[in-house]
């Protein structure tokens, strides 16, 4: 990434944080930052606001937020983005994945910081406890990362004849070595032929549906990172050029012509954040806000997709799903 790319990042898109409004003091400032791009964090950050203004806070009447996406950058640039919204002495910290709690968390002691992540908040060190996590931090705990299994389930009852699933990592996320444990596990106890595959970068993953292709892969299932939602477009664009099915982390890839996916509901992750940051503007301190545990989950299917790639989904498995596209 350049310098000039950077700076840009590093900029981010201010919503209204004016020279006037940083003059206001009496207006909170909210430093949201991400290591997803803008556009792969939208399905977080719109009903984040829903859960604002239902707690009366509306964007630029009596709050402002400043967003930072880190475009998958996310151990290049968080950091760096962390300690200047510290810097600029922001009222609070809304961290939406685990290295930009990470980067909260490492930037300040003392300004209020709400997060989203996939891994346990007490066993990486964000905060004391689920009940009462001490400190200045508190959110949501996102059971994404343990979801692999389940997914795996999915895609065995969705297949005729499973044959060779692959399961594609990002060797740059600090959950994967975790994913990877509990997937081997998980097709041990099925009885399951799995093949890991490490894509960190686009080349990479285009090198590995080339072995893909070479040892006729029936499925792919998709490992939890930022870097591919990121690039969800093309993972997508990559399982139909090659057609094989594949289960995607979130539902916005199913909408945007991925075959399925099973994950925590956005919706409700985005909402519960929004409560717990009115909360904090309304005095609530973080040490008092218990974790949340993500409790919704959301099953998702596209059946263009499924015609396309001439599968026909099960009945039993079509009753289950919560989203459907078409």
């Amino acid at each position: 990434m350049t310098r000039r790319k950077f700076l840009g990042v590093l900029g981010g898109v201010a919503a209204g944080w004016s020279a006037s409004a940083r003059a206001q003091q009496a207006i909170p400032v909210i430093g949201y930052f991400s290591g997803r791009s803008s556009g792969a964090e939208a399905a977080v950050r719109e009903p984040f606001l829903k859960g604002l203004e239902k707690a009366g806070f509306q964007l630029r009447r009596n709050m402002m937020i400043e967003y930072h996406f880190a475009e998958g950058h996310a151990d290049q640039l968080l950091p760096a983005i962390a300690a200047d919204l510290v810097q600029r002495r922001v009222s609070m910290l809304v961290a939406t994945d685990r290295p930009a709690a990470l980067a909260a968390k490492a930037s300040t002691s003392t300004i209020p910081i709400v997060f989203t992540t996939g891994d346990d908040p007490v066993r990486i060190g964000l905060v004391a406890s689920l009940n009462n996590p001490g400190g200045n931090a508190t959110g949501i705990y996102v059971f994404n990362n343990n979801l692999g299994p389940k997914r795996l389930e999915l895609i065995r009852e969705f297949l005729p004849k499973p044959g060779l699933v692959a399961f594609v990592v990002d060797p740059n996320s600090g959950s994967t070595l975790l994913q990877i444990e509990q997937m081997q596990a998980a097709a041990k106890a099925l009885g399951q032929p799995l093949l890991v595959f490490h894509a960190g970068t686009e080349r990479e993953l285009e090198e590995s549906f080339g072995a893909m292709a070479q040892q006729k892969v029936s499925a792919i299932i998709y490992g939890a990172t930022l870097f591919f939602q990121v690039i969800r477009a093309h993972l997508i664009e990559l399982a139909a050029r090659h057609k094989i099915p594949a289960c995607y982390e979130w539902g916005d890839a199913v909408a945007a012509g991925g075959l399925m996916s099973y994950n925590a509901n956005r919706d409700e992750i985005g909402q519960l954040m929004g409560r717990y940051a009115s909360q904090i503007l309304n005095g609530a301190k973080p040490a008092d806000l218990p974790v949340v545990q993500s409790s919704n989950f959301v099953f998702a299917i596209n059946l263009k997709t499924a015609k396309a790639l001439g599968l026909t989904v099960p009945p039993t498995l079509l009753a289950r799903a919560d989203e459907v596209f078409e």
